[in-house]
């Protein structure tokens, strides 16, 4: 008995909306800003989240947020792997933007490992060309420190 085979793709594909609290993030990153979320207890969200974690509430209104944050925690990236944001050393880092009360991860072009550590203040750097995606935020890079 001879056994039959064709080739066959079986894909399912969709398309969702991102609705009304990630959208306007996403429309905010596609404008070279930051936008996080108040909660009800008057907490910053940043990434925004529809309902607040700690209460399950829905969140409220919308907080801008500048550029600048502080490396809560990080883990070096010595061989970056396709599809990472980089390609060259990085970090993966918990960012605290200023004036949010929860951290983002994202990448850190520090240069070296040796130049990362907790509590540096990094700032954000944007795609030239941006489209309203989580990559328009291309990366952060460390901010100088100001001369006394």
């Amino acid at each position: 008995m001879d056994v039959l085979s064709a080739p066959y793709v079986l894909e399912y594909t969709y398309q969702r909306s991102t609705g009304p609290v990630i959208g306007r993030f996403l429309t905010a990153l596609r404008d070279g800003r930051l936008e996080g979320v108040r909660t009800a207890t008057g907490r910053v969200l940043m990434p925004p989240l529809e309902y607040d974690p700690a209460t399950g509430e829905a969140t409220g209104e919308p907080v801008p947020l500048p550029p600048d944050g502080v490396v809560t925690t990080w883990a070096w990236v010595a061989t970056p792997r396709p599809g990472h944001p980089l390609d060259r050393p990085f970090a993966w880092a918990l960012i605290r933007i200023d004036g949010a009360d929860t951290a983002m991860l994202h990448a850190v072009d520090a240069g070296a490992a040796d130049a990362m550590r907790t509590g540096m203040r990094v700032t954000a750097r944007w795609r030239a060309e941006r489209t309203g995606s989580i990559l328009d935020l291309a990366c952060f890079v460390p901010v100088a420190p100001e001369a006394p």
